[in-house]
């Protein structure tokens, strides 16, 4: 349970300004279908979090424990002080696109598949399935998380970002990997076998 709510929790963080969550703004603001959005995400996010998970348990087998906690340590500080970074999404690049032959669906799994490619959120749920050894919870985690941090974004649109105190999310996400980072560092976390 707890790779599940740690994993939901540190990803809806470190979504929140995501150029994802930007290309959620945009999808829903461009082309007004709510549902065909949500499904895109969902299954991309699905898609791209199996993928991760899964290198995160392999990569796990490879390395000793203590190796691996040198690493998530080092990986979840790094990520805390990339989230300080803000993500952009260029609108231009999103106007090239066409919807094409699978509609909004197609073009949204397709623009988040490859947005989350090398992302933050990525590289954390590489990191979580090798913390906790159980890839599928942590897909589950992770994959919720973005849904909980982009299908508000898709509803609501920009009246959400213009409420939602985004430096200071970014801040306390930021913090939230750090403190992770140092906990695993100094042997808190969980345990590595």
């Amino acid at each position: 349970m707890e790779a599940l709510l740690i994993s939901t929790g540190i990803i809806a963080l470190a979504e929140i300004g995501d150029k994802t969550q930007l290309l959620a703004f945009l999808l829903a603001s461009r082309y007004k279908q709510t549902w065909p959005i949500v499904f895109g995400i969902f299954v991309a996010t699905i898609f791209n979090h199996t993928f991760a998970g899964l290198a995160g348990a392999w990569v796990a087998q490879l390395i000793s424990p203590t190796t691996l906690k040198i690493i998530l340590a080092i990986s979840f500080i790094a990520m805390g002080i990339w989230i300080l970074i803000p993500d952009k999404m260029e609108d231009d690049a999103l106007k090239e696109k066409k919807k094409g032959r699978y509609g909004v669906f197609g073009l949204t799994f397709v623009t988040f598949f490859l947005a989350e490619m090398g992302d933050k959120t990525q590289l954390a749920t590489v990191a979580l399935a090798a913390q906790y050894g159980t890839p599928f919870i942590v897909i589950m985690g992770t994959t919720l998380g973005m849904l909980i941090a982009d299908v508000p974004a898709v509803w609501v649109g920009d009246k959400l970002a213009e409420k939602i105190p985004v430096k200071w999310v970014r801040i306390v996400s930021a913090a939230a990997f750090v403190i992770i980072g140092v906990l695993i560092a100094l042997d808190y976390g969980p345990e590595l076998s």
